[in-house]
């Protein structure tokens, strides 16, 4: 029989997602940077991730973080430049970790050339219609050209002072002011984006995580959205401003300059909610893995969880596809809070792990989330997010699960840096859950993380794609996987159960009269 060709890497990897502002600042600025990574990087190898997600380094203004890109084939200083980038790249090949780097293709940076080209050049021009800028509504214009609303709060146009001074035409900004959104009609666009990718690509990056992958296409005319009132930070499948068919034809010219390089994954942040719909996007010429958010907006209740699992094979399985799972990132809250804070939402965590890890597919897991971070009460003066100032100071935005990660020491800065003063504070309390005193505890939660990754890497157990469900007792969810024979327990209830038979591989917490007690999870071969 002819040997099966070897699955690509990424079908069952576990990603680790760096937000290089708060992982290691190697020259004592109080920022993140990319040699600070290179420093760290043995602590992954550590922990058994196979790659790592690199949110935004590439030149930028920084008014949403990196997310406003005003050169994408550069390296920004505050990150050390390209020849850090390089270096990297190389430390980490060299350790076996593959490398992905966040893409922005939806908009720009206001300081980006093409954008300073298009307020210089004036209405009408070939500058202009690279963005989308279009005369308002009302006596003089006075009004935006259609009521949609920014994905930050307040309206997603901005009127700009033409060359002669005067007030004039509006531009499309999705999210921040400082980030106008880029016209995909224009050829220009795409040839430039895929400059962008065989740049990154020719230089050993294994990937891309590609930032808003369902928005990009803007249906013709931009019509009013039927509800102006839009949630911050959140829209549904019928929204105009995202998920529009012809979106799928940008992917298709993704895939192709892709295929140039077949050991490349991308991985796109897919807002869609509909499974046929979110399936659309992972088709076999389209993206090679989506991002299924359900878990992250699942409370710890057994009901919901079986739904989001479910849910999620059900939308991979449309197209054969490889699952994602993951519980937190940049965006969302940490884990460790959203399950009730403290010792209950830190044992509700490690179980909501367990049955992570124990579903077939990759995996993200966001740095702290080894740590047992929760997220950070921080005082208004210090807050950054442009949601922030944009919602009024009614929303406080994500720097709650920005905060720089601890790994020394008894005070902080906790070794993130020699600075004291952190981009964001860190919390005086974190002085037990440092990297250093959780290596030295084989009791730690970065030691059940470990644990749990190399019993996943290592077991038979864990093989196949599928997974079936089994009877369970209320409040419990039971699945095995198909072909390797896994069996994954989850105690969402109030009591301890009984586990079913088998051998007893690994659990959360420590079993109770050989039961296992609730909020925890244990895995059987």
């Amino acid at each position: 029989m002819a040997d099966q060709p070897a699955r690509p890497w990424w079908q069952s990897a576990v990603f680790y997602q760096v937000y290089p502002r708060s992982f290691a600042d190697s020259n004592g600025d109080g920022v993140g940077d990319l040699d600070g990574l290179a420093d760290r990087l043995d602590h992954l190898v550590w922990l058994g991730a196979d790659a790592i997600w690199v949110n935004p380094v590439t030149v930028s203004p920084m008014a949403d973080h990196g997310y406003d890109v005003a050169d994408p084939r550069d390296i920004d200083p505050l990150f050390g430049g390209m020849a850090a980038f390089e270096r990297l790249i190389a430390a980490a090949h060299a350790r076996d970790i593959k490398v992905t780097m966040d893409v922005v293709p939806n908009h720009t940076s206001s300081q980006h050339p093409w954008f300073q080209a298009a307020l210089a050049a004036g209405p009408g021009t070939d500058s202009r219609d690279r963005y989308f800028f279009r005369d308002g509504r009302g006596p003089d214009g006075l009004l935006p050209p259609n009521n949609w609303e920014s994905v930050f709060g307040g309206p997603a146009w901005t009127r700009v002072i033409e060359p002669d001074g005067n007030p004039g035409q509006w531009y499309l900004h999705l999210f921040d002011t400082e980030q106008p959104d880029l016209n995909w009609d224009n050829p220009e666009i795409f040839d430039d984006f895929e400059k962008t990718l065989r740049f990154w690509l020719e230089r050993g990056v294994d990937g891309f995580r590609i930032d808003v992958a369902h928005g990009m296409a803007k249906p013709a005319g931009l019509p009013d959205a039927p509800d102006a009132a839009v949630e911050i930070l959140r829209h549904s499948d019928e929204d105009p401003r995202f998920n529009r068919p012809h979106v799928h034809a940008i992917h298709r010219d993704i895939r192709t300059v892709m295929n140039d390089y077949p050991d490349a994954v991308t991985v796109g942040e897919v807002w869609v909610h509909d499974n046929a719909q979110w399936a659309e996007y992972v088709r076999p010429d389209e993206l090679h893995l989506g991002f299924n958010f359900r878990l992250t907006r699942t409370d710890f209740d057994a009901t919901e969880i079986h739904a989001a699992v479910q849910n999620s094979l059900e939308a991979a399985a449309l197209e054969n596809a490889t699952p994602t799972w993951t519980l937190s990132n940049h965006d969302v809250g940490r884990e460790v809070t959203r399950y009730g804070g403290g010792d209950v939402g830190l044992a509700r965590a490690k179980a909501m792990v367990m049955l992570m890890l124990a579903l077939p597919g990759a995996v993200f897991i966001y740095n702290g989330s080894e740590l047992g971070l929760p997220d950070v009460d921080l005082p208004d003066e210090v807050l950054q997010d442009p949601t922030w100032e944009r919602s009024g100071h009614t929303e406080r935005g994500r720097d709650k699960c920005r905060v720089p990660m601890p790994w020394s020491g008894d005070a902080p800065p906790f070794g993130f840096s020699t600075n004291p003063d952190t981009w964001l504070p860190m919390p005086a309390t974190w002085a037990a859950l440092t990297v250093e005193k959780q290596r030295a505890d084989t009791g730690s939660t970065l030691a059940f993380f470990r644990e749990v990754i190399r019993l996943r890497r290592a077991r038979a157990e864990f093989d196949g794609t599928e997974i079936d469900w089994l009877s369970s007792p209320t409040g419990v969810l039971i699945f095995r996987r198909r072909g390797g024979g896994l069996v994954c327990v989850l105690n969402a209830g109030e009591q301890p159960v009984a586990l079913p038979p088998g051998e007893l591989l690994l659990s959360s917490a420590p079993l109770v009269g050989g039961r296992l007690p609730a909020d925890s999870a244990a895995w059987l071969g």
